[in-house]
């Protein structure tokens, strides 16, 4: 019994720290859980598109803001929000991640509203 509990244990706390591993993710598909949710929206203008990029070693998702001074958020793997690099009033966003203009790298837009 304490043998399986250990297991137990030990599956749960790695499995914790997968969501970085694409092979091995526990996190549901950010990407196409968010681009559902635009896709249940009205069309954005400009469209709504998703870029990935690696910021301090990790994949990120921005995505872009359906309206002018909003915030543009920038999500990790999992889909929860880091920061707004960009958007809002003066553009450059909440002031939580002042380097991602200039830290960040490999962009490509993994998605663009066609409608």
């Amino acid at each position: 019994m304490k043998r399986l509990l250990t297991l137990f244990l030990l599956t749960s706390l790695l499995s914790a720290f997968q969501c970085g591993d694409e092979n091995t993710s526990i996190c549901p598909s950010f990407v196409d859980a968010k681009i559902a949710e635009l896709q249940a929206k009205p069309k954005q203008n400009p469209a709504a598109e998703i870029t990935e990029y690696i910021w301090l070693g990790e994949k990120v998702y921005l995505v872009s803001s359906d309206c002018c001074d909003q915030f543009n958020y920038l999500y990790n793997e999992c889909g929860d929000v880091i920061c707004a690099p960009s958007g809002g009033i003066t553009g450059k966003g909440d002031g939580q991640c002042p380097d991602f203009s200039t830290q960040a790298t490999d962009a490509r837009v993994v998605w663009r509203d066609p409608r």
